[in-house]
């Protein structure tokens, strides 16, 4: 049988609760405290490259990349590129558009002078973007080959 005299008195389920909504509270604290932290690391970072002239060669990983014109007629937005460094069938697959805060990707990739492979050799070749659907004229050329990033402000 048991002994209803050590069976503790129902204050104690009180405490329990009591400790439970402190723990509680004391988490909800803590997680706050970690979002505030990385907030401020993130606030200290700075990620955005600089802007690349036009004309200006620039190293991206093992590549060196040149834009030297950037013309818009008709919807599509040409980009004259001299790129070399590496042999790499997919080295110009690292070309992006963001135009009116959208990204775009390139268009007419099976054009005689597109941009494809690249080559250690020096070459000039041509990234096309249609644009017809972007409002607006910000064009922000952006390349990306492994961790590094180049980006050229077009208009």
């Amino acid at each position: 049988m048991i002994d209803r005299r050590s069976v503790p008195p129902l204050a104690s389920e009180r405490v329990k609760t009591r400790t439970l909504l402190l723990l509680a509270l004391a988490c909800g604290l803590a997680i706050m405290l970690a979002g505030a932290v990385f907030l401020f690391q993130l606030a200290g970072q700075d990620d955005v490259s600089e802007a690349v002239p036009i004309g200006e060669p620039v190293d991206v990983g093992d590549l060196t990349i040149e834009v030297e014109a950037a013309d818009e007629a008709d919807g599509v937005l040409s980009v004259g590129i001299r790129i070399a460094g590496v042999d790499d069938p997919d080295g110009a697959a690292g070309f992006r558009l963001i135009a009116s805060g959208r990204p775009i990707a390139p268009v007419d990739t099976d054009a005689p002078d597109a941009c494809a492979a690249t080559t250690v050799a020096e070459s000039v070749c041509v990234v096309r973007f249609d644009v017809s659907s972007a409002d607006g004229s910000s064009r922000v050329l952006f390349y990306e080959r492994g961790e590094e990033q180049a980006r050229w402000v077009l208009s």
